[in-house]
């Protein structure tokens, strides 16, 4: 084979039935790190430790669900409504980063109704959350060997022997192309933070990455292989799901541009009270 082959089993370790994964461990440090980054800016605002590491159940839980229930309905409706109880089978694998967005937007809701956090501030942070999961689970995926790129004979593609074509053909490694965009964004939302810090206005993160990670998502779907709908149609299933999200990024970002005067320069009055005076 001329083209570079990826062969390298998912596995790291087996101890009789348990199963020790890249794809886990993967998922799971990019949990941890979208959290770090979650609990530092709350921190940096004042807010007392209950309000912060709750943050992590809610997240990871709806976040979870919401990417498994993405999966089962936008991908497979037929076989998971037939057997509806399978959408529970998480360790079967079938995640949808799609379904994940939405399961972190419902548990921003939930969180800030629960902490008395403002939702937009929990909105803001969770881009956190979403950059570093939807990062790590693409690098997952290509130790997976699944969410192959379509044929292609450029220099750089990948034989999966381990995919469904056996690796006859040699195919994009889309996998790697999300990563990268998701390390772009992660990088360019670090800057914004870092630079602006409580003087940014509320929205400004949770809108750019989903401007900027559904953009890119809808031009990668031109290189991943056809998932659900056939190559006949004008869209995959993927960019169809990703516009909605883009144009939600558009909402926020319009929420931040009309905050600007207000927030700019100055910590919101409902955020930079002391942590004792929050109830």
């Amino acid at each position: 084979m001329e083209h570079f082959v990826w062969d390298v089993d998912p596995t790291i370790l087996r101890l009789g039935p348990l199963q020790i994964r890249y794809y886990g461990l993967l998922f799971a440090t990019g949990i941890l790190i979208g959290f770090t980054l979650w609990r530092r800016s709350l921190e940096r605002m004042n807010y007392p430790e209950d309000k912060i590491y709750s943050y992590f159940y809610y997240m990871t839980i709806l976040g979870i669900l919401g990417a498994r229930f993405g999966h089962c309905l936008f991908y497979e409706p037929a076989r998971y409504l037939a057997n509806p109880i399978e959408m529970l089978y998480i360790w079967k694998g079938g995640l949808a980063s799609h379904g994940g967005t939405i399961g972190l937007i419902i548990g921003s809701f939930v969180y800030a109704y629960a902490k008395r956090i403002p939702l937009l501030v929990v909105q803001d942070y969770t881009a956190w959350a979403a950059v570093t999961a939807a990062t790590f689970v693409r690098i997952g995926n290509f130790f997976n060997s699944e969410i192959v790129g379509r044929v292609t004979d450029v220099p750089w593609a990948v034989h999966f022997p381990r995919a469904f074509d056996g690796g006859r053909f040699a195919r994009h490694p889309s996998q790697l192309y999300e990563a990268a965009m998701g390390l772009f964004i992660f990088v360019v939302l670090l800057i914004m933070d870092t630079k602006m810090k409580n003087r940014r206005p509320r929205g400004l993160l949770i809108g750019t990455f989903l401007v900027l990670y559904f953009a890119g998502r809808f031009v990668v779907e031109f290189f991943k292989e056809y998932q659900t709908l056939s190559t006949s149609s004008v869209l995959t299933m993927g960019q169809y799901l990703s516009i909605p999200f883009f144009l939600l990024g558009f909402v926020f970002l319009t929420i931040a541009w009309k905050d600007r005067g207000r927030l700019t320069g100055e910590i919101p009055p409902d955020v930079a009270q002391p942590s004792s005076e929050k109830g």
